[in-house]
């Protein structure tokens, strides 16, 4: 059972929004409780080990850079929760791959402005640090809604768990979810209107169309020979190449799959990996044939992330403002995702904004009605 008070506020959801939402909320000493449907925390942040399962020292197979002059929104939380970050390696050469076998050209590496920035043990320590800050007892992972209805109580939510189905009630519902997403999975008792789900099922899912490749090595051999780890590709199946090496030396290069998510889905993952590995030889030399490790996600497969609509790619989540929830729902529902986001819709900042976003709206129109939290977990 997920033990939840009437007037709890039910954030569905455990990525970075999610997280920041639920982090505010009982920050402010209202109630909540959070819940998750996949196995961990996180949502499209995967911080993975050479394992693939999450590690406080990852890769990144979800997304990994963020831009502090351009996103503000980050740099606060970031220094916050203590967390340290370091620039992306772009010291020397990049390649550029203009077919198999062809000797790859050399170019002096971009100077990106403003620079990229990584965290250090990877973007997942920014889950792990605020689902420390919050009650253990408010996060429910492998709890998946189903429906949600009003009732003269409030709001009856069906929750799908690994025990059976339970129904829970909450004041208000906060889904921390893309909006495509939540249209196709969650069922409402009196539907959200005709141009609110068109604006939901329009919204594209970042990273959802997309494939990570990472190979794992024993030293960063590229930098010695005066590389980037930066290249570009025309014969793939990597598209877009760049150092992944961890704040704490791990090294490894990382890799775009450029092959459509439909066509993906009738390759031999095995092979697909094998042709990566080889494309990384083709580039970087012989050192490259021989990873200790590779890694791979192909978030279009993932149906936590993607719908059917996600296997075309359909461009970045537009930004600005919306009115996500219909006059219907006004009050009850609050969309938080980062697609919402009015600035950096889809990335980290865009995140940290909805769910910070969402947080305050809640804190100053329900706090006088929603009673105070167990300081537990603080």
């Amino acid at each position: 059972m997920i033990p939840i008070g009437t007037k709890h506020v039910l954030i569905v959801g455990g990525g970075l929004s999610g997280l920041v939402t639920a982090y505010r909320l009982h920050q402010a000493g209202l109630p909540i409780c959070l819940i998750e449907a996949r196995s961990r925390l996180g949502g499209r942040i995967l911080s993975a080990g050479e394992d693939n399962h999450a590690s406080d020292d990852g890769l990144d197979l979800g997304p990994s850079w963020f831009w502090p002059d351009m996103t503000p929104e980050i740099l606060p939380l970031v220094d916050e929760l203590g967390l340290t970050f370091i620039p992306q390696h772009t010291d020397g050469l990049m390649l550029f791959q203009r077919s198999q076998g062809g000797m790859p050209e050399r170019y002096p590496s971009f100077r990106h402005q403003p620079s990229s920035m990584r965290l250090a043990g990877g973007t997942g320590a920014m889950v792990s640090a605020l689902a420390a800050r919050l009650p253990q007892d408010c996060l429910h992972l492998e709890s998946r809604v189903t429906n949600l209805a009003r009732t003269q109580a409030g709001l009856a939510v069906t929750v799908s768990t690994a025990s059976g189905v339970e129904t829970i009630e909450a004041t208000h519902v906060v889904f921390a979810l893309p909006p495509r997403l939540l249209e196709a999975t969650v069922e409402f008792s009196l539907p959200p209107r005709n141009a609110t789900r068109a604006l939901w099922r329009a919204t594209p899912t970042w990273m959802a169309p997309h494939a990570k490749f990472f190979a794992v090595y024993e030293r960063p051999f590229w930098r010695e020979a005066g590389l980037s780890g930066a290249a570009q590709s025309m014969a793939g199946p990597l598209v877009e190449i760049h150092d992944a090496t961890t704040a704490s030396g791990k090294a490894a290069l990382f890799g775009f799959v450029g092959i459509p998510a439909r066509s993906r889905m009738q390759l031999n993952e095995n092979a697909l990996l094998a042709a990566s590995v080889a494309q990384l030889g083709q580039i970087f030399g012989a050192e490259a044939l021989h990873p200790v490790a590779t890694l791979y996600k192909d978030w279009a497969i993932d149906t936590l992330t993607a719908t059917e609509l996600d296997l075309t790619a359909a461009g970045h989540p537009a930004g600005g403002q919306h009115d996500w929830v219909d006059a219907d729902w006004s009050g009850w529902i609050t969309l938080s995702g980062s697609e919402t986001a009015a600035n950096s819709p889809g990335y980290l900042a865009g995140a940290i904004e909805a769910g910070e976003r969402a947080a305050a709206d809640l804190i100053r129109c329900n706090s006088d009605v929603i009673e105070p939290a167990s300081p537990k977990g603080q």
